[in-house]
């Protein structure tokens, strides 16, 4: 009798042997991608190629491995193992390495990433800073070790010895070269005295030449206060470097004579160029100075300059008349005032003085009842001892003491019997 099998059991005993299946534990393939759209985590996309198509997942923790971007149409090579998926039962590979088919890998992210730095506009030339004509001091990030020094420093002194070199040791290829590029970039801007920079290193490979390529190191020329002269590697080699640098140079000997002036040529025609600019700028100083005397020379204030002053007399006047008035009006009002005071106070001042003048009176005729000549024409005398005391009682006198007795027409001396 034939057993019939379920949909499920056929699928999962498919399933076994796939996974069970040395072939198809680890399967290499070549494809392009297909049906790609970015997602937050895990990635559901397609390989195909003129005859077929394979659904592919990558799991996050693979995805975030990638060194480039994926894209739809991108040609790659995977390495993954194939398995069902029973509810649809479809076949698909799970991916655990992806590189790019065709060009390399570093090349594809060179490409990728400078469109991205190239549609932030890090590459515009308005941001391109102008080299200094005549530079006192040069910043350089390179081998200490390496000919790219020795010969920055031979054409320096050749064309323009006053220059000071100042070398920033840097590691040039390999792990931890785009850091130490960048950080030397970052210090030489911190110190701030520096006219112009140059980083660079000779030729190689692109593997070589890469840290030239991370985006730290591009960000940190971008962001440079200090003009960068870019020579990296020989002069069919670019870099990321080279796009965003101020200037490029295909040598070391290139970049030394663009941060330096041939001293005698580039003297003369500084001087030339500066004698040229100040004439002309004098000769066009001049000119509207001159224009401008000539327009004030026909103003109506120099034609009739009585005018100037014409607003400030009538000013003047008003103002006078103005304090005439207020003056007449506040004598007018005093005046009123103090006659209307006067009139209130003289009654008022009569009284007081006719009273004043009878109290004198009467004070004047009391005075006149105590004066002692008075006294004495009505009878009366004063008696005094010999030192002048005045007698007031008989306890104040003794027997036989002498007195002076004075009455209203003379004196008498007398003696107590």
């Amino acid at each position: 009798m034939t057993e019939y099998l379920s949909v499920s059991t056929l699928t999962k005993y498919l399933k076994a042997k796939f996974e069970r299946d040395p072939y198809l534990e680890r399967v290499y393939l070549t494809g392009e991608i297909s049906n790609f759209r970015r997602r937050p985590n895990h990635q559901y996309f397609a390989l195909k190629d003129e005859g077929a198509v394979i659904q592919a997942t990558m799991w996050a923790g693979q995805f975030r491995k990638l060194d480039f971007e994926l894209e739809e149409g991108m040609k790659v090579l995977a390495i993954g193992r194939i398995s069902i998926y029973p509810p649809s039962g479809s076949y698909s590979i799970n991916i655990e390495s992806l590189v790019p088919d065709g060009v390399g890998a570093l090349a594809l992210k060179f490409e990728q990433l400078k469109k991205k730095l190239a549609a932030e506009g890090l590459f515009d030339q308005r941001w391109k800073q102008n080299l200094p004509q005549f530079s006192k001091k040069i910043a350089v990030a390179t081998s200490p070790s390496g000919a790219v020094i020795r010969d920055i420093i031979t054409t320096v002194q050749r064309r323009f010895p006053m220059s000071q070199i100042v070398l920033y040791p840097t590691k040039v290829q390999g792990a931890g070269a785009a850091e130490e590029i960048s950080g030397n970039i970052r210090r030489a801007n911190e110190r701030g005295d520096f006219d112009v920079m140059i980083i660079g290193r000779g030729g190689g490979s692109i593997e070589d030449l890469w840290g030239f390529n991370e985006e730290i190191v591009v960000r940190a020329i971008f962001e440079s206060r200090i003009p960068i002269i870019s020579s990296v590697g020989h002069e069919t080699d670019v870099t990321l470097a080279d796009f965003v640098a101020d200037s490029r140079a295909a040598t070391p000997t290139t970049a030394a004579e663009l941060a330096t002036p041939n001293t005698k040529i580039d003297l003369i025609n500084w001087a030339n160029e500066q004698e040229s600019r100040l004439f002309n700028r004098l000769t066009h100083l001049i000119k509207i100075r001159r224009e401008r005397l000539e327009k004030l020379s026909q103003s109506v204030v120099f034609r009739q300059p009585e005018r100037l002053y014409d607003g400030h007399v009538q000013k003047l006047d008003r103002l006078c008349e103005r304090l005439t008035v207020l003056t007449e009006n506040k004598v007018a009002n005093m005046k009123h005032r103090y006659e209307l005071s006067a009139n209130r106070l003289i009654p008022t001042y009569s009284k007081i003085v006719e009273s004043k003048k009878n109290k004198t009176e009467q004070l004047y005729q009391s005075l006149l009842l105590l004066d002692i000549s008075k006294i004495k024409a009505r009878g009366f005398s004063l008696i005094t001892d010999e030192n002048g005391k005045i007698i007031k009682s008989v306890s104040d006198v003794k027997k036989g003491q002498a007195l002076d007795v004075e009455l209203t027409d003379g004196q008498v001396k007398v003696e107590v019997k």
